[in-house]
């Protein structure tokens, strides 16, 4: 959505970053007497392994002293990988992994306890590791550290879905035939699948923000993002996605950006978001919203350099490098989906439609705009060249409303994991059914296609219906802009309160996915 830049916003405190979990747990000490309760214990097992690959899990006991959050660490001894986990934040260096709390599990009073599981791959052998610390002191092992003696012959579609300490009131489901939400998403076709082969259809809301908010001092959230709110958003029936807006200049600590709002803990608090609405059963659909680059030609909504606007399409000096740092902070974790631009422009600042789409695809130096533009392509390369292989989802011209030239002008994705996004609005030029039959129809029939934002600016939701009925003919997937309590009127809002109180206009998308069954 286009929308004026927001002079004030509601902030939420940053969410505390992993790198702090360290200093959190000064109780527990390693000095204990013989015969004394350990400070920790850990249980560490393999559930179960395959040829290649193999998923393990840890049980953490806290013996001592109360936490607000944790961090496990432990090594390899063979070349095991961890590819991907849930209930924790996982990373690797080397052979050694750390394992750190995520929001809603992080709080372990003595004699608590808390899983968190992950699927890895190895060659050789698969022994496991023999000494773990959590948050830096030393716990004793108790469990398994074996694969089963009779692995399976084939891996898990997907992991399992832990629930956590405070687990949602909507908690994640198993649709039948496929993965456990959310699912692990590749295109087939012109389809959204899961790794059973099972179609996905998206239905699901915007969740504005942290697009803006981070470059304008006010935070990094506009509105509360705890388990509270996001079980909020499940108690609209229907609701599987959710899509986030991002700022580039907030990721990458741009020095205008304030540091409390950018950086570190920008992106810390991004993945704890993300990793929250997975936790929910909930596909997180990442998005750079707000870029770099100054654009004061036609359209323009702002003059400013830094990221306080959309300009007509991402900056190289920063696009790039900002897909790659996503890119490699999700990789392994196919659930996540980029939308890798929102809402291009370059036909209001080109002369032929023919030189926005070449501008679009290939970047570079695009007549009417003054900075080095990275193409589609480019973007498509950044990612791909971190190994990450989520799904991607590209806008078409005109704010992302007009897809004519997608076909044509489709960049080359080695992984063909490449989906066609549409922006429809009452007030833009494709808002009819036939220009729904003949624009969008035609792309729906060869890529997946997603309506990353439909809206309208009445209040109301009779042009929401129309389009929600004709896109659930095609089988195609929607998120409604936008669950945040602003004023319908000065666009399109879901809600009124952040207990999922909707507005008309939203009234509209929750009766329509409840009604879908």
């Amino acid at each position: 959505m286009r929308r004026p830049t927001r002079a004030a916003a509601l902030s939420a405190a940053a969410l505390t970053t992993a790198a702090a979990a360290a200093a959190l747990l000064p109780a527990l000490t390693a000095g204990s007497a013989a015969g004394a309760t350990p400070a920790c214990t850990v249980a560490y097992s393999v559930t179960s392994q395959w040829d290649t690959g193999f998923q393990g899990s840890v049980v953490i006991t806290d013996n001592a002293a109360a936490v607000s959050s944790w961090k496990l660490t432990f090594d390899f001894p063979g070349n095991q990988k961890v590819t991907q986990g849930w209930n924790a934040t996982w990373t690797q260096s080397g052979s050694t992994v750390t394992a750190a709390s995520a929001s809603y599990n992080g709080a372990l009073t003595p004699g608590a306890s808390v899983s968190a599981g992950f699927l890895g791959s190895w060659s050789g052998s698969n022994a496991g590791p023999t000494a773990f610390q959590l948050n830096g002191t030393t716990c004793n092992q108790t469990g398994a550290t074996t694969p089963p003696t009779t692995p399976p012959t084939t891996p898990p579609t997907t992991p399992p879905t832990t629930p956590p300490t405070t687990p949602p009131t909507t908690p994640p489901t198993t649709p039948p035939g496929g993965d456990t939400a959310p699912p692990q998403l590749h295109v087939s076709g012109n389809e959204l699948v899961d790794s059973t082969g099972k179609q996905v259809v998206l239905h699901g809301v915007n969740r504005s923000g942290t697009e803006f908010a981070c470059a304008q001092g006010n935070g990094i959230f506009d509105g509360p993002v705890d388990d509270t709110a996001v079980n909020a958003i499940t108690s609209w029936k229907g609701v599987n996605a959710v899509r986030v807006p991002l700022n580039e200049d907030c990721w990458e600590a741009l020095s205008y950006v304030p540091a409390a709002d950018g950086g570190s803990a920008y992106v810390a608090a991004v993945t704890d978001w993300v990793h929250r609405l997975e936790a929910h059963g909930l596909t997180p659909i990442l998005d750079l919203h707000w870029t770099h680059g100054q654009y004061g030609g036609n359209s323009a909504g702002c003059s400013d350099v830094n990221a306080t606007c959309q300009k007509p399409m991402p900056d190289a000096q920063y696009a790039v490098p900002f897909w790659q740092s996503v890119a490699n902070a999700f990789k392994g974790d196919n659930a996540v989906v980029f939308d890798l631009f929102n809402e291009p422009y370059p036909d209001r600042a080109t002369s032929t439609s023919d030189q926005a789409w070449t501008c679009w695809r290939d970047g570079g130096t695009c007549p009417g705009i003054s900075y080095q533009v990275a193409g589609m392509q480019d973007l498509v390369d950044a990612v791909r060249g971190t190994g990450a292989r989520n799904v991607l989802m590209l806008g078409g011209l005109a704010y992302s409303n007009d897809l004519t030239g997608w076909l044509a002008h489709e960049p080359t994705d080695p992984d063909g994991n490449l989906a066609a996004s549409v922006h429809v609005y009452n007030f833009n030029s494709c808002s009819s059914q036939s220009c729904w039959d003949s624009q969008l129809a035609p792309v729906a029939a060869k890529v997946p296609l997603v309506a990353g934002e439909i809206g309208e600016n009445t209040c109301a939701h009779s042009f929401t219906d129309t389009f929600m009925n004709w896109l659930d003919t095609h089988h195609l997937s929607y998120l409604g802009w936008t669950w945040n309590t602003w004023d319908c009127s000065s666009g399109p809002s879901l809600i009124s309160a952040y207990d999922g109180t909707p507005t008309a206009y939203g009234q509209g998308l929750k009766n329509h996915l409840a009604s879908l069954g």
